[in-house]
């Protein structure tokens, strides 16, 4: 895609959101609407959005029973996503059965390890090894269960991209040169993260929360 960052739009109330969104669109390539976003606003809310022209990003991160997960994802098919999130911990078979079940053309992406985790915090959950490690893992599984790619970080999507060679990698938690981290641990800026080949480009607070999110979205825009 031409623009390949996507606006994470999770604001807690619809007319704020479309005012932002009506201020940045021409900058960004698509929208990203979370869990926040979703259980506000529900379906009433994606249509809302998705009037507005851009690529609908569903990051909903299905995780359950493959069949849970399959009925999931044909009950979404109404939005009309380009994207939809399933976690990779799910396993190979939920992972087969959300490709099957998505609508033609909707790019089905796996969840490998959340970008405000490390390998502590992995360790605590009892993954031991390092971020990496379980990314590649992850990946590699969500690669044989047939999905369009995965979620990780811009620290491991340069690796990932050198055994995936076709994938398609969504990477988030990215701040631009001067941002704050905030809850985010493994953060790279948007020109580091595309250079290492990744697809689409998350980001959220150093444009939502911006004092002008349209000038932080433009100059996001020029490094790329």
């Amino acid at each position: 895609m031409s623009n390949p960052v996507f606006l994470a739009l999770d604001v807690p109330q619809i007319e704020p959101a479309k005012a932002l969104l009506q201020k940045v669109k021409s900058h960004i390539g698509g929208v990203k609407l979370g869990l926040e976003f979703f259980c506000a606003h529900g379906g009433h809310g994606v249509h809302e959005i998705a009037h507005m022209g851009l690529p609908i990003f569903l990051d909903l991160k299905f995780h359950d029973i493959p069949n849970t997960v399959a009925a999931a994802m044909q009950a979404i098919h109404v939005y009309e996503p380009a994207i939809v999130t399933v976690h990779a911990s799910g396993g190979r078979a939920m992972m087969e059965d959300a490709k099957a079940a998505a609508a033609e053309g909707c790019k089905v992406v796996a969840v490998t390890t959340l970008t405000s985790m490390d390998s502590s915090d992995l360790t605590a959950t009892g993954v031991y090894g390092s971020a990496e490690t379980q990314v590649m893992r992850l990946a590699e599984l969500a690669h044989k269960a047939g999905l369009d790619g995965i979620v990780c970080s811009g620290k491991e999507v340069g690796k990932v991209h050198k055994e995936w060679k076709d994938g398609f990698f969504v990477v988030p938690g990215l701040r631009p040169t001067g941002s704050g981290t905030g809850d985010q641990k493994r953060v790279v800026t948007p020109r580091s993260a595309r250079d290492n080949g990744a697809s689409v480009l998350v980001i959220g607070r150093p444009i939502s929360r911006a004092d002008d999110p349209e000038a932080a979205a433009r100059a996001i825009e020029a490094t790329l």
